[in-house]
């Protein structure tokens, strides 16, 4: 047995109001079938307490309710002590804690009001004596750092406003009392409302740590443009040790020749960071073999952060885009199913990150031009060529002052091309074909002006009115061949998410990279690691 003294004045860090939030959750009725008898701990404090507890560190009405609710639920009955010291799921949390503030590098959870208990802890000492004010003060402080910690590792820093980083997908909603109750009562697993992805981009990062600390990698250098496999070069061993850092050459051969395993291993690298898989070594690909792994650090942590905004599991079928892999992911049963190429919203025209429901499938659209297309390239087009309208398979069908309304006839050269897929929204964003079927070949696919064309939109029509038994494929291609337009409403809304991901590990275990095509990393790196 060993007595420690634990916080004798507590007011520093829980001064403030964290979590400020619109309304005040409701608070739980008080259970009080919990008594001394049936409880798993003999020691109770008294809801005066509690209240004096709150009212000293002036937390919001949030955060109080907060309090109150979880104390009502356990009739009062301390959640992290029993008389002679911690409780194991005190142990748990305190080393999930730990464990995040490693892996997130996010000092801010660092409480040092906490530094005795910890110290105790990682001494191995669970069992001790303790006064009943420090033990009162300590059980009330665990719980309001559960909370912190709560918002932040499982919703992410809400000092970040992810509408000024152009993310407009709402932030993920966290009941931080049900988790802290999930806590008592399990494991610890079940605690955790985060997605499978972030879990196994978390697990990919401790592992970039451990070739942080052995010194991460050399850049490489090629000796000629591009190298190809039966080449010899001092380089090719170079290239065979940094590919054995990420996994993808797995064979003990430090020589300088260029093999066949090399290859395949080239490949599965280039499939991973979204090139060319050709099994060629060239600028591309030595461009991403030499950014640094503390670069590939910060980059992953980004991403974590981001997938703390969305929801911990989603059910049932849904289409997710990811804008800078140029790819949408459809999901049946939440499992994934195929994979589509898509072309995404250049530089000057960024697809909007955001979700909806997709309600609707036009067969052989119109094309309603925008109005900023319509004086920009078009009313230069009639300018310089009066048939353009004509020659374009466009109607001009009113005026909005001395701009035209024009929009694109259904045909083969329908800008829109043969069925879009309409998610109603603000930003005037959907899914469509497009007879520009050339785009497709590119690795890097951003062109339009912020919709999504899709490489294969007949198979994802099947996809959505499979469960129509009248929208056969035969039928699917008749409406999108007729040249007149026709809408289709879905029996069942689909979410769609349209998402900015340049780091995960895919469904296949594979960690991949892409390139921050729009700008947000750099600036969401500027927030996250200031004074860095």
């Amino acid at each position: 047995m060993r007595h420690i003294s634990i916080w004798v004045c507590i007011t520093l860090l829980f001064s403030c109001n964290p979590g400020d939030q619109p309304a005040a959750p409701p608070v739980e009725e008080r259970d009080t079938t919990i008594t001394v008898e049936n409880a798993y701990s003999e020691l109770f404090l008294d809801s005066l307490s509690l209240e004096h507890f709150v009212s000293a560190h002036t937390f919001n009405e949030t955060f109080a309710n907060q309090f109150r609710s979880f104390y009502n639920t356990r009739n009062y009955q301390y959640a992290w002590f029993v008389p002679d010291g911690l409780t194991e799921q005190a142990l748990n949390f305190l080393n999930r804690q730990s464990d995040y503030i490693s892996y997130s590098k996010d000092s801010s959870l660092q409480n040092p009001l906490l530094k005795p208990l910890l110290d105790t802890v990682s001494q191995g000492v669970t069992k001790f004596r303790i006064s009943d004010s420090d033990r009162l003060n300590a059980e009330l402080m665990l719980t309001a750092q559960f909370f912190r910690f709560a918002e932040k590792a499982f919703a992410g820093d809400t000092s970040l406003d992810v509408s000024s980083l152009k993310w407009y997908i709402p932030r993920k909603k966290i009941d931080v009392v049900a988790a802290l109750d999930s806590l008592m009562k399990g494991s610890g697993e079940a605690y955790e409302p985060l997605n499978a992805y972030y879990k196994r981009l978390k697990a990919a990062l401790i592992q970039y740590y451990q070739v942080e600390k052995l010194g991460g990698w050399r850049p490489v250098k090629l000796e000629k443009k591009s190298m190809r496999q039966g080449d010899t070069a001092t380089v090719i061993t170079e290239i065979k040790k940094r590919l054995s850092y990420t996994g993808d050459f797995t064979l003990q051969d430090s020589s300088s020749l260029f093999t066949d395993s090399l290859t395949e291993a080239v490949k599965r690298f280039q499939y991973r960071y979204g090139l060319t898989t050709d099994g060629v070594i060239g600028e591309s690909m030595v461009k991403e073999l030499n950014k640094p792994v503390e670069q590939r650090i910060r980059q992953m942590l980004i991403n974590l952060e981001r997938m703390r905004w969305v929801p911990e599991d989603i059910r049932g079928d849904y289409l997710l885009v990811n804008i800078p892999e140029f790819k949408l992911h459809i999901f049946e049963n939440a499992v994934p199913i195929r994979h589509m190429d898509v072309v995404v919203g250049s530089g000057q025209h960024n697809t909007v990150i955001f979700s909806g429901d997709l309600k609707y499938v036009v067969f052989s659209p119109y094309w309603n031009v925008p109005a900023s297309i319509v004086k920009n390239e078009i009313m230069p087009g009639i300018q310089r060529n009066p048939g353009y309208i004509k020659a374009h398979n466009m109607e001009i069908t009113g005026y909005a002052g001395n701009i035209p309304v024009v929009r694109q006839k259904p045909g083969p050269n329908n800008s829109l091309g043969r069925v879009k897929f309409l998610f109603p929204n603000n930003y005037n964003i959907y899914m469509h074909d497009t007879p520009a079927r050339s785009l497709f070949g590119e690795t890097r696919r951003a062109f339009s002006h912020g919709c999504i064309r899709l490489a294969e939109p007949e198979w994802l029509a099947r996809f959505l009115l499979r469960n129509d038994s009248t929208w056969t494929q035969d039928a699917i291609r008749k409406a999108m061949l007729a040249n007149k337009e026709r809408t289709v409403t879905l029996k069942q809304p689909i979410p769609v998410f349209i998402g900015y991901f340049t780091a995960w590990v895919d469904s296949k275990g594979q960690l991949n990279f892409r390139n921050d095509v729009y700008g947000h990393d750099a600036k969401m790196e500027k927030l996250m690691f200031k004074g860095e």
